[in-house]
């Protein structure tokens, strides 16, 4: 992760108990390429509720124009908590393709990822991907600004 540019120098981070662990392991090594991570939680791996942690990401995402990554067991609940907050378009992606196309289509600023259904290594490249790829904007931004209610 270090040789990497990447599109913010400050990344939210949190997860449910399912996602503890790579969120814990992903932190390490987005600390260690220079990022400042907020780690809005959990601390242990005991049983949370998702949206406790979902909601303070998206807030602080969309509040200070940053990315963010949730991670829980299917990366489906902290997805849909995420989107219901305003300016927020998490992304539930399982491979490296689909995190580069949230970012360059989508405008994606939060990337959600299923714990248990990809790799730690999956999820390291998904997070590279996402964290290092531009929004392509043009025809895309005249989409992604037709998402708002």
């Amino acid at each position: 992760m270090n040789d990497m540019k990447y599109q913010t120098q400050k990344v939210s981070i949190g997860s449910d108990h399912a996602g503890y662990l790579l969120k814990a392991k992903l932190e390490q090594l987005l600390v260690a390429a220079g990022l400042l991570v907020h780690d809005q939680g959990p601390h242990t791996a005991d049983s949370v509720d998702y949206p406790d942690y979902a909601h303070p990401v998206a807030k602080q995402v969309a509040q200070e124009g940053i990315l963010g990554i949730l991670i829980c067991g299917s990366g489906n609940g902290v997805c849909m908590t995420a989107n219901k907050h305003a300016g927020i378009r998490a992304a539930l992606c399982w491979n490296k393709e689909l995190a580069m196309l949230a970012r360059q289509h989508n405008n994606a600023n939060i990337l959600c990822i299923p714990a248990r259904f990809v790799s730690e290594e999956v999820a390291i490249d998904m997070v590279e991907a996402f964290l290092s790829t531009a929004f392509e904007g043009g025809r895309h931004a005249t989409r992604v600004n037709k998402i708002i209610c």
